[in-house]
Order: C-alpha cells, then sequence, then structure tokens
C-alpha cells in the first residue's frame, strides 16, 4: 500500500515538473526578440515612424533578417517635421524623398550605444549627389550620442537607446534627421569650428548659402581642421580671421572648393590637376599617401576622406591650401 502511495506522489510531482517546463518554454518563446518593426508595433511613441515605413516600402526591409542600427524619431519628433517642412501630414511626403529619409536613419550594422564613438559611419540613404557613395553620419558621444550636430543642426539626440530586436538594435532619438549638406557636416564635427567661423565671417560672401543648396552642386570640399588653420595663421602672420583681408579670405576658401563634381577618393590619380572655384589649380599626389600640393608650393595631407553629404563630398586635411595672390 505504501509503495503504491509513493508511485502516486512520484507521478503526481512528475505531471508538475512537466507542466512547469511547459509554461516555462511558453514564457520563454513569447519573451523571444521581435523584429525592428514589431518591436516599433509595440510602442504607441513610434506608430508615426511604423506609419513612414509602411509608406515608403520599408517594412519589410526592416522585418528581414540582418543587423540594423535605428535611430527611430518620436511621434513628437515627426510632428515637428512635417511642420517644419510644411507638410500638412505624413501622406503629403513624397514617397521617394519619405524613403531616403528614413534610410538615413538606418545602419548596415547593429551598433549598441557601449560601441559607438565620435566619428562618421555610413547610412543607407542616397542624396542627389552620389548615386554610389551613401550618407555619412556624424555621431559625437559624450553623456548623451548626438548625432549630425543635434536637432539645431538638422539631426537629433539619442533619448532612449539598446532597445533590442531579432534584426538589430533600435536608439529613440528626438528629431527626425535631415539628409545633411555639407555645412551640416561641417557644423556638426567639432574639428572644423574655424572652418565654420571663415565661412560665416563675411556673410556677403554667401558662402554658407552656397555650401547649403545645390546650385552649382555637387560640391568637393577639402576641409581644413582647426589645427590647420592655427598652423596657417601663425605661417602668414595674420593674427585671427578679422586680420586677414575679405578678399584673401574669400580667394582662399574658394580655393579648397570644386564644383560640379562629387570627387571619391577612389577617382583621385597620381599627378592630378585639380581646378577649384577660385580659379586656381592644385595638384594631387598619391605617393606616400594622399596629398595635395598647392599653387604656393606647400604640401597638405589628405587625412580623412569621402564624407559624403546630400550636395557633395568633404575630404579632411591638414594644412590650409594656399592660392597665388
Amino acid at each position: 500500500m505504501k509503495t503504491i502511495k509513493f508511485k502516486l506522489i512520484a507521478f503526481l510531482v512528475l505531471i508538475a515538473l512537466v507542466s512547469i517546463s511547459c509554461s516555462n518554454d511558453d514564457d520563454n518563446s513569447s519573451q523571444e526578440p521581435q523584429t525592428i518593426v514589431s518591436v516599433a508595433k509595440t510602442n504607441s511613441n513610434l506608430s508615426s515612424l511604423v506609419a513612414a515605413l509602411d509608406k515608403a516600402g520599408l517594412t519589410a526591409t526592416l522585418n528581414s533578417s540582418g543587423s540594423y542600427t535605428v535611430f527611430a524619431p518620436t511621434n513628437t519628433a515627426f510632428a515637428a517635421f512635417l511642420s517644419a517642412k510644411g507638410y500638412a501630414n505624413l501622406d503629403a511626403v513624397p514617397v521617394p524623398a519619405l524613403k531616403e529619409i528614413l534610410l538615413n536613419h538606418v545602419l548596415s550594422t547593429k551598433v549598441k550605444s557601449t560601441e559607438i564613438s565620435t566619428g562618421y559611419v555610413k547610412t543607407l540613404a542616397k542624396g542627389s549627389a552620389s548615386t554610389s557613395n551613401t550618407i555619412s553620419m556624424y555621431l559625437e558621444k559624450g553623456t548623451s550620442v548626438d548625432i549630425n550636430g543635434g536637432k539645431n543642426n538638422g539631426g537629433a539626440t539619442v533619448t532612449t537607446a539598446d532597445i533590442e530586436a531579432s534584426n538589430g538594435v533600435i536608439h529613440i532619438v528626438d528629431g527626425v534627421i535631415g539628409l545633411p549638406t555639407i555645412v551640416n557636416h561641417a557644423i556638426a564635427n567639432k574639428n572644423f569650428t574655424t572652418l565654420v567661423a571663415a565661412l560665416t565671417y563675411n556673410s556677403a560672401s554667401g558662402f554658407v548659402g552656397t555650401l547649403s543648396g545645390t546650385t552649382n552642386s555637387p560640391f568637393t570640399v577639402f576641409a581644413p581642421t582647426n589645427a590647420a588653420f592655427t598652423a596657417f595663421l601663425t605661417e602668414t602672420e595674420f593674427s585671427g580671421l578679422a586680420a586677414i583681408p575679405a578678399n584673401v579670405l574669400e580667394t582662399t576658401l574658394k580655393y579648397h572648393v570644386v564644383v560640379g563634381a562629387n570627387v571619391q577618393s577612389s577617382a583621385l590619380t597620381n599627378g592630378q590637376v585639380v581646378s577649384t572655384f577660385a580659379g586656381q589649380n592644385f595638384t594631387v599626389g598619391l605617393t606616400g599617401g594622399p596629398k595635395i600640393t598647392d599653387a604656393s608650393g606647400r604640401v597638405s595631407n589628405i587625412i580623412a576622406t569621402d564624407v559624403q553629404c546630400s550636395n557633395g563630398i568633404i575630404h579632411v586635411i591638414d594644412k590650409v591650401l594656399l592660392p597665388v595672390f
């Protein structure tokens, strides 16, 4: 009798364990990661993003297997974007434009917040300047992550990071990230503050308007760093931008710009003579690394390349180019 009772108890315990195991399996299956779109659908603050992805035909992409990073604007961010651009609602945004704007929020690799560092990454968007080189995004890692200089520069800031999905990760942002112009990218990177000051010093020159627009675009800009400008001022013995004659500053800035061409680094050749917006040439050299010999015989190294903007491309140089006066 005791044996039968013991076997009955053991049987009931076994049933209970099996039930608990099945229950745990059900819980685990319900907690399996969902795709980026599925996760976004569960967040009421991302309903505008979900609607935009559907309108642009990108839902299938972000539902597919892969490894993406999506900087996801909130409903408030979309509302501000529509108002600023003069659209009555999301349906009023042309599909091709909406698609590129959305792709400008997507990276083709999964990047968690701990993996973000200050610098350039590539989005999936394409501007009008290039059909092959996708738009660059500048990430500034500090106490938070600013994208393309933040909302005041057409970018955004990450407000909630690392929402996991089966095919990547979502970082919620406070703005819709516009396709950055050359000026947007220059403003976003703190290594270009002197260049931005030079471009805006004489408002009558119209440089900011030119490099923000599409007239005479695409542009190729060889952008000197802050250190390059400091060395330039020492070399030329000007006490600062204010001491440089207006015509000298204007010609010097134009000497760093090529109009009507989006020249990627792969298109640069050894001994190539480049005609600039200033009407003077410089020569490209590739021996020992890419460099430029200016009209004054000075050599500047090209230290970073192919920062793609919506209206052109930026290559970074370590010395200000000096035309002949």
